[in-house]
């Protein structure tokens, strides 16, 4: 299982942490224009897409860094609720917006990261 956790931890690090520097590097509008699905930005300023970019990165830093570096690695799951948190606002805004489809797909990674951090949390803690 532990495997299995770090697979799924890298995995959603990585496109988080293309999703949230691409966020804080490209201009909202071209931000926008980079995907046909974020259209999300249209209710947002260019201050909030930034803040939301970093937000993902820094999660992203809690989700991998901890347990790599033996440094406090129960921030992992911790970091895994934040990111959850973040994805229900997605859901949310989706759904506000009526893009269901889009909302499905937000509301599968929110499942993730509540797995991830379940597991973390419960199944195969860092340091048992």
């Amino acid at each position: 299982m532990n495997i299995a956790l770090w697979i799924i931890a890298g995995v959603l690090a990585v496109a988080y942490a293309i999703g949230g520097a691409s966020q804080i590097m490209l201009p909202k509008e071209r931000y926008r224009a980079a995907a046909a699905s974020q259209h999300w930005v249209d209710d947002f300023s260019a201050g909030q897409v930034k803040a939301i970019g970093t937000i993902k990165l820094v999660g992203v830093v809690g989700l991998i860094l901890p347990p790599l570096v033996g440094i406090v690695p129960e921030l992992s799951p911790i970091a895994a609720c934040g990111l959850m948190l973040v994805m229900a606002g997605a859901a949310t805004t989706r759904f506000r917006r009526q893009e269901w489809a889009l909302m499905a797909g937000d509301t599968a990674y929110l499942l993730a990261f509540a797995f991830l951090a379940w597991g973390r949390f419960a199944l195969e803690p860092f340091g048992s």
